[in-house]
């Protein structure tokens, strides 16, 4: 598949179907997460794959933004210990490396025909508790997955000649 086409083609999924995603194709969709981009090559990041259907119901209890039944869950977290070594932009920086990372996986996903979306409307402490994260690392991202029920259609997007400034401020770019 083509990134561009990837990028284009990829929706937030909240409808899956009732199958199990192999190992293999989850391994994948990790490994494009530790291959993400890194402030100062920190890697800040911890991901906690839960799988077990009822870990999944309980931590749906938890999560207000998490929706239909995914067949797994990717845990996005910052480990703070290691977030230090980035300096007063640490945490900053290891929040944008997360984000990097979760677009490298929900594009991995969307190129093996998997559905994903992220969630951030969940409650810390409880998912903490409930996957024993211990204290120095802080879960900031869910991203669910699965194989899609039906696809989305695009939402309509700004066009570049509303967003994007030439050379300064307020220069449209008309081309």
């Amino acid at each position: 598949m083509e990134i561009f086409e990837a990028i284009r083609g990829r929706r937030s999924i909240r409808k899956f179907e009732d199958k199990d995603i192999p190992m293999q194709d989850l391994k994948k969709i990790l490994e494009a997460g530790v291959w993400a981009p890194s402030g100062s090559n920190i890697q800040p990041w911890e991901f906690i794959l839960v799988k077990n259907k009822g870990t999944i119901e309980k931590i749906k209890l938890i999560s207000p933004g998490l929706f239909g039944n995914p067949s797994a869950l990717i845990i996005l977290c910052i480990n703070h210990e290691r977030a230090k070594r980035g300096g007063k932009l640490g945490v900053k920086t290891a929040l944008m490396d997360i984000s990097m990372a979760a677009q490298n996986m929900m594009l991995t996903a969307y190129a093996l025909g998997i559905g994903s979306c992220p969630v951030v409307s969940f409650n810390k402490l409880a998912l903490k508790e409930l996957l024993d994260v211990p204290d120095h690392v802080e879960p900031v991202l869910i991203i669910s997955v699965g194989y899609p029920k039906f696809m989305p259609k695009p939402p309509k997007r700004r066009p570049l000649k509303e967003v994007v400034h030439i050379e300064k401020f307020g220069e449209h770019f008309n081309r």
